[in-house]
């Protein structure tokens, strides 16, 4: 019996495609010296001779003959009575190569060995999977979603290894079945208990960036470079490239005709919008494109403070700003610069600056009112009640109060 679960252990070897024969071979053949070491108190005259092709093995083991009266240690002599068994014509002094059955181990060793290459073997599975996936960090994988939790879900990948994508991680709008294929990147490879942990993500831009590698040759053959991406995963992502070939319009390339390229990439991150944009050096330029598609009047840079003024007319504002505040804020990340917002209004004698209303409204207020893009009280006033209240995210009552003084200016 326990000859048939040790060869069922080597034979799990044998199918370890992942191993390397030399590694494969020296550790088998570690694990059975160990045992010769522990039975016999040496291993110097044993041959292990393993098969990798059969899955078998056969241990020989080499004894000097010695007088029947002369014998000091069975393990290094044998007998001449003995050797005269195997056979006849051996004399005293010569070498006998007899070879050494597994039942000769014993039962407890056999069981030993047995665990000690079960264990052998999860631990090159752990080392093949933990350096495999090491090297792949910030790859693109595909696997098939195996287990769904709340937390997070289960992917198999094509050689059954456990993959975990974080709910963190997942687009908001993801939603996955047992049994769904799922592409990600390899974000993160942890050992967690001895045992490696693969994590995936979906929301990273380095997600994104190679999935512009897979669907633009442009990107893949280095003649389109991307300098930046950044994204909010689901919403938005603005992505800047660069090309040092002038003949190639590197946000057409991107895009393609009527959108063709670019929709494969759109449709694998559920709808998320994608602005591409022509890097440039010229910082105004560049926070001009970030900014798209609303019209810039006119950009003030505050260098020391990392800051950029942008001047723009009153209907350009909210496209400035964009739902939520997403599109400045993602050009802000993407520039690098904390963008503010103003609008450039027309000579307007009967306008008032917010800051002239200190003493009646507080300055938080006013500081809210500003970030939306609202420097005067026509301002304010030109913005419906529910828009500024949604927008600048005051209590009713007092967008309310601020309304009824700024109106009250100009009864």
């Amino acid at each position: 019996m326990e000859n048939i679960s040790l060869i069922d252990t080597f034979s799990e070897f044998k199918e370890l495609k992942n191993i390397d024969r030399v590694t494969m071979m020296s550790v088998l053949e570690e694990a059975f010296r160990s045992v010769l070491i522990r039975q016999y108190g040496s291993d110097e005259n044993f041959d292990v001779i393993i098969n990798i092709d059969k899955g078998d093995f056969e241990i020989w083991r080499r004894r000097e003959v010695v007088a029947d009266d002369e014998i000091e240690d069975p393990n290094l002599q044998i007998t001449l009575t003995n050797a005269l068994k195997i056979d006849e014509d051996f004399e005293v002094g010569e070498e006998v190569t007899d070879e050494v059955k597994l039942a000769d181990f014993g039962r407890r060793a056999i069981l030993n060995l047995r665990q000690n290459l079960a264990s052998k073997i999860m631990e090159l599975e752990k080392d093949h999977i933990y350096g495999k996936y090491k090297n792949k960090i910030g790859e693109i994988v595909t696997g098939e979603v195996y287990q769904v939790w709340k937390k997070e879900i289960l992917i198999l990948d094509d050689e059954g290894n456990e993959l975990i994508l974080p709910k963190t991680e997942q687009i908001p709008s993801d939603y996955f079945r047992k049994g769904d294929n799922v592409r990600a990147i390899v974000y993160k490879v942890e050992l967690r208990n001895n045992t490696p942990l693969i994590i995936l993500s979906r929301t990273a831009p380095a997600f994104l960036e190679r999935l512009f590698e897979l669907e633009i040759p442009e990107i893949f053959d280095g003649l389109i470079t991307i300098k930046k991406i950044v994204r909010v995963p689901g919403e938005r992502a603005k992505v800047a490239v660069e090309s040092y070939d002038e003949r190639i319009d590197p946000v057409g390339a991107c895009v393609g005709m009527k959108g063709s390229r670019i929709h494969g990439i759109v449709r694998e991150l559920r709808n998320e919008n994608i602005d591409v944009i022509n890097y440039s050096a010229n910082l105004q330029l560049f926070i001009k494109r970030a900014l798209n598609p609303a019209k810039i009047n006119s950009i003030k840079i505050v260098e020391n403070q990392k800051r950029a003024e942008v001047y723009l007319r009153p209907e350009e504002v909210s496209l400035a700003i964009g739902k939520g505040g997403l599109n400045i804020r993602l050009a802000s990340q993407l520039t690098g610069y904390e963008i503010d917002v103003y609008r450039e209004m027309e000579a307007d004698d009967e306008d008032v600056t917010l800051d002239e209303f200190a003493d009646e409204i507080e300055d938080w207020v006013i500081d809210a009112l500003k970030a939306i893009g609202c420097d005067t009280a026509k301002n304010v006033l030109s913005i419906p009640r529910a828009d500024l209240v949604k927008r600048t995210d005051l209590e009713d009552e007092t967008i309310d109060e601020v309304i009824r003084i700024l109106s009250s200016e100009f009864e």
